[in-house]
């Protein structure tokens, strides 16, 4: 069972989507809120696998929320979900840790699959956010600058990442468990300074280099 966590200070919309998840028989929706205020305190009691969250909040933005969120929880998943197609909005979520931007005009099943997919640890990213996202890591930190030293296993780690496959292809590939890919994938985001699964695929494309020996 997968469980959401809603945040939007509308209420018939947050009812709505509330709905929609709640009839599915692997989804269920474990909080909701209206505030980034009251929004922390309740995700660390719930402790949703997904987060969906309005970029628009009447106390905050939901991009600074995702961010708090995913830096003390970086467990958890998240959704922004906005009325408005912004392709600068859509790059900030990803940098702060999002897993994908969706609109709110889309078909309910499609946010439905929306979810399934960022719970199963992949990420929601079109090629323009893609274009984007690569464009403000180039800015942050520079192409011929020093680049953190990585083993041989932590570059074929890396390479899947960016390939798209979750923690358990991952451990298929290389004949390694799940739980030594974790590891893995928790001393690469410390090695590249990123928070989110998103942000290393992105550091992956970009720096798309061969594996390397130690």
């Amino acid at each position: 069972m997968t469980r959401v966590f809603l945040v939007d200070d509308h209420e018939i919309v947050r009812r709505g989507i509330a709905d929609l998840i709640n009839r599915e028989d692997d989804l269920e929706v474990v909080g909701e809120s209206d505030t980034a205020r009251r929004t922390l305190a309740r995700v660390a009691a719930t402790l949703p696998d997904v987060v969906v969250l309005d970029v628009r909040l009447p106390d905050g933005s939901g991009i600074d929320l995702c961010r708090a969120i995913h830096s003390t929880h970086p467990g958890i998943r998240s959704i922004i979900l906005t009325a408005y197609d912004d392709d600068r909005a859509s790059v900030a979520a990803v940098l702060a840790g999002a897993s994908g931007y969706v609109l709110k005009n889309v078909r309910g099943q499609n946010l439905v699959d929306s979810i399934r997919r960022v719970a199963r640890d992949e990420s929601l990213m079109s090629s323009t956010v893609t274009a984007g996202v690569r464009s403000a890591l180039n800015e942050m930190v520079s192409v011929d600058s020093t680049e953190p030293h990585l083993t041989l296993r932590e570059s074929q780690v890396l390479q899947l990442i960016g390939d798209g496959c979750t923690n358990r292809e991952i451990g298929a590939q290389l004949g390694l468990a799940e739980k030594t890919i974790k590891n893995y994938v928790s001393g690469l985001f410390a090695k590249l300074g990123v928070e989110h699964r998103t942000q290393a695929a992105v550091y992956a494309t970009l720096h798309h280099k061969s594996p390397r020996t130690n």
